[in-house]
């Protein structure tokens, strides 16, 4: 379940919302002035979101190496086309 909770309840309850991320499986999000900030979640989703976001950098790195010579018109159609393709193929 995911619920939200000010960054003073953080503060004050600390330890309770730990339990709920780690027994429960809920996620918190941290709000301060009403604004999300930061969230509890689970390490295990921790650790998932943080590879996936490493394979996206490198993956990014590497286009950017792969298009450095490329015109950005020429790159974007390419990204473009490759997009369609994969959309198309998710929906058949």
């Amino acid at each position: 379940m995911r619920r939200e909770a000010t960054a003073m309840n953080v503060r004050q309850n600390l330890g309770e919302l730990l339990n709920q991320v780690q027994y429960r499986g809920d996620s918190i999000v941290v709000t301060k002035d009403g604004k999300p900030v930061a969230a509890l979640v689970d390490y295990a989703l921790y650790e998932r979101i943080r590879r996936l976001r490493e394979s996206f950098v490198s993956l990014t790195d590497k286009l950017g190496q792969v298009y450095a010579d490329v015109p950005v018109e020429t790159a974007e159609a390419e990204i473009d086309a490759a997009i369609r393709h994969v959309r198309r193929r998710r929906h058949r």
